[in-house]
């Protein structure tokens, strides 16, 4: 018999030395990637109507978005279909014109008639309602609006 045996060598040992390198690249990725929410609804999510013929929206930055909907929360304008939300308040058609006054001043004087409106509207919404934010969107010349639908068949 020999002296010396030969050892039976199992599966050798996962290497663990890049792992940190990869997660700090997947954090580092979803960091950059990720968009943050600019609002808080203060309305219910919007059931959007469904359409046929839908089109995405090119440079969002220039797009003001009015939402129309039920209210969660109760305030001074009270709950129901035809609440209206600016940015991150509670408001009335009164207010649309100076909001769209606030979005122009934030954006060069170029790129004002490239400004789009979006109003993203509860299918449950009062049409009267919508109507009102387009008369005011038309005494302050913004004539370019986007009514947001979810695709339909």
């Amino acid at each position: 018999m020999s002296k010396f045996r030969k050892k039976k060598k199992g599966m050798p040992a996962v290497n663990t030395a890049a792992l940190p390198d990869i997660v700090f690249m997947l954090l580092f990725f979803f960091m950059v990637t990720t968009t943050m929410r600019e609002t808080d609804l203060k309305i219910e999510n919007p059931r959007l109507p469904t359409a046929t013929e839908v089109k995405k929206l090119e440079h969002k930055s220039l797009v003001s978005t009015i939402y129309v909907g039920k209210s969660n929360t109760p305030e001074k304008h009270g709950t129901g279909y035809n609440r209206i939300q600016l940015n991150d308040k509670i408001a009335s058609s009164e207010d649309v014109p100076a909001f769209i006054i606030n979005a122009r001043t934030k954006v060069s004087e170029a790129e004002v008639p490239f400004m789009t409106t979006s109003i993203k509207a509860d299918r449950e919404s009062n049409v009267g309602t919508i109507t009102d934010i387009r008369l005011k969107l038309r005494d302050v010349n913004a004539l370019k609006i986007s009514y947001s639908a979810g695709k339909g068949e």
